[in-house]
């Protein structure tokens, strides 16, 4: 719990210097590229910043004290992390996304370093098994697929805040600008180039439930199953619906409640995966460019959804234990909002 929380606030700080567009960038970038090393200097902090949460950097003495009394194993896991991040956070700086490869590359930098982060700490802690950690790819995965259901569900409202997180590669086959595809007129294409991007998403599917398969504490599984099952589930409300660019587009509360009480084990979390892919499936245009790959990614969820396991089975625990699962379900679901959202607010001043 301690080292989550100092993993967190971390970020957070960084995600400060980045967001804070009154640093220049000749100060902005060493200080990304160096802000890990900051964790082991009892002294530093920052007392410039004017952004909201500048209170991290002010007091980030007393950050690096409890990150210091960490053991050495969470030390080394949260500094690789925040070197990293620091890192993407200044080569992207000053440059837009333009390929799918850039895309994923940015989101690992922004959601992928964080689930690889986390993984790491769960083996670290013995709570989970070393391959968990050891797994980057899978974990990185886990953090794309969430990240990129975020940039593709926010469209309208990062057009409205003048950020552009879609990849150009893509857009560029349905429109001149990425704004465009909010004009009426443009709307068949606009549709189409969503359902594109969902489909990439949906390729993250098979490494989701794979890594979610390999973990045995229920307390982790709940804290790394909920956020996936609402993305599936967000990506399944935005497919083919046309008020992506119109307005938002949310799941409703009490499908969340329900989400949250079922994934608390891999058979409910297939069986929810498996239910919404097949409603992306009802929906997939007969004239839509992407419908065959749509189809050949559902197909290969459906497999995995289906394999070694009943569908039947998604209420394995007592109503007492579904009640403190909840209560945990939503504070999980809470805290990676929140982290999140965090991530959201650095990436524009990436944009800017």
């Amino acid at each position: 719990r301690h080292a989550v929380c100092i993993f967190y606030l971390v970020l957070r700080a960084l995600d400060t210097v980045e967001d804070d567009m009154s640093i220049p960038l000749d100060v902005k970038v060493p200080m990304l590229h160096e802000f890990h090393s900051y964790l082991y200097q009892p002294e530093w902090k920052y007392m410039e910043s004017k952004e909201k949460d500048r209170q991290v950097l002010e007091d980030f003495p007393t950050i690096s004290m409890e990150f210091r009394n960490l053991s050495k194993l969470y030390q080394e896991v949260i500094s690789d992390i925040c070197h990293k991040m620091g890192v993407g956070m200044a080569e992207f700086l000053e440059k837009k996304v333009d390929s799918q490869h850039e895309w994923d590359k940015y989101c690992h930098y922004v959601a992928g370093l964080v689930g690889i982060g986390l993984s790491r700490l769960f083996s670290a802690s013995e709570l989970e098994d070393s391959i968990v950690g050891q797994d980057t790819e899978l974990a990185n995965s886990m953090g794309l697929f969430l990240q990129k259901t975020n940039i593709i569900r926010d469209y309208l409202e990062d057009q409205m805040e003048g950020r552009e997180f879609w990849p150009r590669e893509v857009w560029s086959r349905y429109a001149q600008k990425l704004s465009d595809l909010a004009k009426p007129e443009n709307i068949e294409m606009a549709v189409q180039c969503l359902n594109e991007l969902i489909t990439n998403a949906l390729h993250h599917v098979p490494d989701v439930l794979t890594y979610l398969s390999r973990l045995k504490n229920q307390s982790v599984f709940n804290f790394c199953a909920i956020p996936q099952v609402m993305a599936i589930a967000t990506l399944a409300a935005c497919y083919n619906n046309k008020q992506v660019f119109r307005g938002v587009v949310k799941i409703r509360k009490g499908q969340a409640v329900t989400l949250m009480m079922d994934a608390t084990n891999i058979q409910g979390v297939k069986a929810i995966m498996y239910q919404y892919v097949e409603e992306i499936y009802q929906k997939i245009p007969s004239t839509d460019p992407s419908s065959n790959k749509t189809q050949q990614v559902i197909s290969s969820i459906r497999a995995m959804s289906l394999s070694g396991s009943s569908m039947a089975s998604r209420h394995h625990y007592s109503p007492i234990y579904l009640s403190c699962a909840m209560l945990l379900a939503a504070l999980s679901w809470q805290y990676l909002s929140t982290l999140s959202k965090a991530s959201e607010e650095y990436l524009q001043a990436g944009e800017n």
